[in-house]
C-alpha cells in the first residue's frame, strides 16, 4: 500500500451514543497510509465510539466512512471484555487468528515475543493474567491479524515501564497505519505524527500536525485569540447599540438609520466566535477519614510469581495511620493478587485492625456494580442519603447531571475511573487500597488526583507504573516484590 494512499476517510459523519449523546457533528477527516496520530480529547468525548465506527461496531446516523479496498484494520482495546475473561489462551487468540488452527501456537508465540511477554500455556485462563500481562494480550490480539490500520485504545494502562519502553521501540518502527488513544504525552510523542482532536463541546474533529504538547499549546493560543477577536466585537455592538438607540430618540429620517445601526449589530453578533471551552479540570479535592489511633494494617506475608513458580515470602510489615506504602514490582509478580487480598480481609495477608473502614480502587472498577447508575451508586456513601448529595459530588467529579441516571456500563473507561474516586470521596475510607489509579484518566487530571493522595491522612497502599504520579505523592514505605522474589 502506498505511502501517499489515504487508507482511511470520514466524510460528514455524525454519530448519536444512546439518547441525546451527540459524539460526532458531521466530522470530516482523512488518514494516510503509514501515518501515526494520537486522538485526543478529554474523558467521555467519545474517543473509543469513535474507534467503533472504524471497526463497524458503531454505525453513523449520517455520512460516509471510507477505508481503502483490502485494508484491514484491528483493535487492540482498553480492557478484555467481561465475557472473554473465562477462555483460555488458545479460545481468546482464535477469535483473531485468520489462520489455521495447527498454526496458532506458532503465530501467537511470535506475537507475544513482539509484546515481550513469554509463551504462557495455551489451556490458561484469562482472568489468571495480571492487568499487565492482559494489556499484552489485548495488543498481540490486534498484531496476530497483521493489520494495515492498528488502533490502540490506552496500550500503556497497566505496563510496567519496561513494557512501555518495548511498546514504544515497536511502534517506532511499524510501518504501517496507527491511530493511538493514550493520555501518556511522553508515550504519545516519541513515534506520532499529527493528532486528530475530538471537540466534546463542538463534537468536531480538528487535524493538528506536531506532538501532544504542541496540540495543547495550539489550542490555547487559539482561545486566547477567539476571545480577544469577540472582546472587540462585544465593544463595537454595544457602540452601534448604543448609536441605534440615539437616532431612534431622534425620530423623523434617522430611525432608518437606527434600523440599519440594529442590523450592523445583529450581523457582527452572528460573526461572534464560538470559542472552544478548554478541557474541563477535575478541582481540588480531600479524601477525609475518621483519626484511629495506632496500627491500621499489619502485612504479614505475600503472594508471588517468581521465576521458579509461585512463593509466598515473609514481610512483617505494621502500618500506622497517615502511612503511605507504595508496592512496586513488573507486570506478573502478584501485586494487584496482593492488593486484592488485602481488601478481601485475606489473613495469611495481612490483619486489618477491626472497625476499619476499607476503600479499594480496582483497576478493572469491578468493584462497582455496572448495572447500578451512577446515582444508585453514590447514594449508599453520601453522608445525607440525599439525591441532591449524590448529583453535586457527580457533578464535582466531571460526571454531568446527564450522566447521574445512567448505568455505570455506559460510562467511558475514564468516567468509570473519576466514579471511583467520587465514591472514595463520599466513603472516606481510613484504609485507601489503590491499584493503578491512572488509568484511562485525562492526563490534566493527574496532578489534582496525586495531590489528594499526597494529602491523605488515612493508612494508604497503592500501586502505579506512572513515575511523574508517584513523585508527586508522599511514600513512607515502599514493598519492592521484585527484591523478595
Amino acid at each position: 500500500m502506498a505511502k501517499d494512499n489515504v487508507v482511511l476517510r470520514f466524510d460528514k459523519v455524525s454519530f448519536e451514543y444512546g439518547h441525546r449523546k451527540p459524539i460526532l457533528d458531521e466530522v470530516s477527516f482523512s488518514v494516510r497510509s503509514g501515518m501515526k496520530a494520537t486522538l485526543m480529547g478529554q474523558n467521555g468525548a467519545g474517543k473509543s465510539s469513535l474507534f467503533k465506527l472504524i471497526t463497524g461496531d458503531h454505525v453513523p446516523q449520517s455520512g460516509r466512512i471510507s477505508i481503502d479496498a483490502g485494508a484491514t484494520v484491528a483493535i487492540a482495546r482498553q480492557v478484555i471484555p467481561r465475557e472473554e475473561l473465562g477462555l483460555t489462551v488458545s479460545e481468546f487468540f482464535m477469535k483473531h487468528w485468520g489462520g489455521q488452527e495447527w498454526e496458532l501456537e506458532m503465530a501467537v508465540r511470535d506475537v507475544l515475543g513482539i509484546v515481550n511477554m513469554p509463551m504462557p500455556p495455551l489451556d490458561k485462563k484469562i482472568d489468571a493474567f495480571s492487568g499487565g500481562q492482559q494489556a499484552r494480550l489485548l495488543l498481540a490480539s490486534a498484531l496476530i491479524q497483521d493489520p494495515d490500520i492498528l488502533l490502540l485504545d490506552e496500550p500503556t494502562n497497566n505496563l510496567d515501564y519496561a513494557g512501555i519502553m518495548h511498546l514504544t521501540q515497536f511502534l517506532i518502527e511499524y510501518q504501517k497505519t496507527v491511530l493511538v488513544i493514550s493520555h501518556d504525552a511522553e508515550f504519545l510523542n516519541s513515534f506520532t505524527h499529527g493528532v486528530l482532536y475530538l471537540d466534546v463541546f463542538t463534537h468536531k474533529i480538528e487535524q493538528y500536525s506536531g506532538d501532544y504538547y504542541d496540540v495543547v499549546e495550539e489550542i490555547k493560543r487559539r482561545i486566547e485569540k477567539e476571545q480577544s477577536e469577540n472582546v472587540r466585537l462585544e465593544r463595537t455592538i454595544r457602540e452601534k447599540k448604543d448609536q441605534a438607540n440615539v437616532f431612534a430618540n431622534k425620530g423623523g429620517k434617522l430611525r432608518a438609520v437606527a434600523k440599519r445601526m440594529r442590523d450592523l449589530a445583529e450581523e457582527l453578533e452572528e460573526n461572534k466566535v464560538d470559542i472552544r471551552q478548554e478541557d474541563k479540570t477535575l478541582p481540588s479535592f480531600r479524601i477525609e477519614c475518621n483519626d484511629i489511633v495506632g496500627r491500621i494494617v499489619s502485612i504479614k506475608t505475600v503472594s508471588l510469581i517468581t521465576e521458579m513458580g509461585p512463593a509466598i515470602k515473609r514481610v512483617d510489615l505494621d502500618l500506622k495511620r497517615n502511612t503511605h506504602l507504595l508496592v512496586s514490582g513488573p507486570n506478573g509478580i502478584g501485586k494487584s493478587t496482593f492488593l486484592e487480598a488485602l481488601a478481601n480481609g485475606d489473613t495469611e495477608r495481612a490483619v486489618i485492625t477491626p472497625g476499619v473502614k476499607v476503600g479499594y480502587y480496582r483497576q478493572d472498577f469491578s468493584t462497582l456494580d455496572f448495572d447500578k447508575t451512577v446515582a444508585e451508586t453514590l447514594l449508599p456513601v453520601t453522608d445525607d442519603g440525599s439525591m441532591e448529595t449524590a448529583y453535586r459530588v457527580a457533578a464535582r467529579f466531571l460526571l454531568p447531571a446527564e450522566l447521574v441516571q445512567n448505568k455505570v456500563a455506559s460510562l467511558s473507561e475514564g468516567q468509570k475511573g473519576l466514579l471511583m474516586f467520587a465514591y472514595l470521596f463520599l466513603e472516606k475510607p481510613e484504609l485507601l487500597i489503590l491499584d493503578e489509579p491512572t488509568n484511562h484518566i485525562n492526563f490534566r487530571h493527574l496532578p489534582v488526583i496525586a495531590e489528594a493522595l499526597d494529602q491523605y491522612k488515612g493508612t494508604m497502599i497503592f500501586v502505579s507504573h506512572v513515575p511523574d504520579f508517584v513523585s508527586d505523592i508522599r511514600i513512607d514505605e515502599v514493598l519492592d516484590l521484585e527484591s523478595l522474589a
